[in-house]
């Protein structure tokens, strides 16, 4: 084995004893069986309401995406929607109401249109426009526009660093922290872009407290009178001090995800 590869090894299962003992240190006893139900593979179902044809996804992401409560007329946005499927389940509710589906990735919106165009009408297609830009500049951008906002903010996703050495080897201990930054970032630019009195519905798959309920927290300490937390009903779901969170092994596989729907109030 060359020096190359065993420094490249040895650098591997430093990570893996880093990461392991973090998230021990959150779960405790309880680790070690989240853990195993992490590693296994995970098991899509079909949603087909109103497509023309299925879309397979994690069905945590179908029960958390329909929380935002649409009449179907609202002005929607989804900020970081690639790869598409939670858009998908937002369109299925409207009727006469818009999406504006965003991703900072050129790729991953590449991604994005071919989810859309390949499984909606071309009615449907017509509400929706999908943009490629910074998703933290929309409450400058598109002050109090919206009705209704979905959040699925980027994460450290920690089933997919179990599973895979590309997310193995960009995560060490302080990358859940800048990812909590971004993601308040991005919570307080969808406060600015929901009208009043408006939905933004916060998720991710990961599951440190620090991206999830922590900055559901920072939020309503930063601002303070402007956004209340909306009670969400979620199966398979356990409290977390802000909103739900759906974990694989109480919840026969489904999830990692995280979920908190907010309103603003002024």
């Amino acid at each position: 084995m060359s020096k190359k590869k065993e420094k490249e090894l040895l650098e591997q299962q430093r990570r893996i004893e880093a990461f392991d003992s973090c998230y021990r240190d959150i779960f405790k006893e309880r680790w070690d069986g989240l853990k195993s139900k992490l590693l296994e593979k995970s098991n899509p179902i079909a949603f087909t309401q109103a497509l023309k044809q299925p879309y397979f996804m994690d069905e945590a992401s179908i029960l958390v995406a329909s929380l935002l409560p649409l009449n179907g007329q609202e002005a929607v946005l989804d900020m970081c929607a690639a790869p598409g499927g939670k858009t998908l389940v937002l369109s299925s509710k409207l009727t006469t109401g818009t999406i504006l589906a965003n991703d900072r990735s050129r790729d991953r919106k590449v991604r994005l249109d071919t989810v859309i165009k390949e499984h909606l009408s071309e009615e449907k297609q017509a509400l929706i426009s999908t943009t490629n830009k910074n998703a933290a500049l929309f409450g400058q951008t598109y002050p109090d526009a919206f009705d209704c906002v979905l959040l699925d903010a980027p994460c450290s996703s920690e089933r997919h660093v179990l599973t895979s050495e590309k997310h193995l080897s960009i995560w060490n201990i302080t990358r859940p922290k800048r990812l909590a930054i971004e993601q308040f970032g991005l919570l307080c630019a969808a406060l600015d872009a929901v009208k009043i009195g408006g939905y933004i519905l916060y998720s991710t798959c990961a599951l440190i407290p620090m991206e999830d309920e922590q900055v559901i927290k920072k939020l309503l300490e930063r601002r303070e009178g402007r956004v209340t937390i909306i009670p969400i009903t979620l199966t398979d779901a356990e409290d977390r001090e802000y909103g739900k969170i759906i974990l694989p092994d109480k919840a026969n596989g489904k999830g990692p995800l995280y979920a908190c729907l907010l309103q603003r109030i002024s």
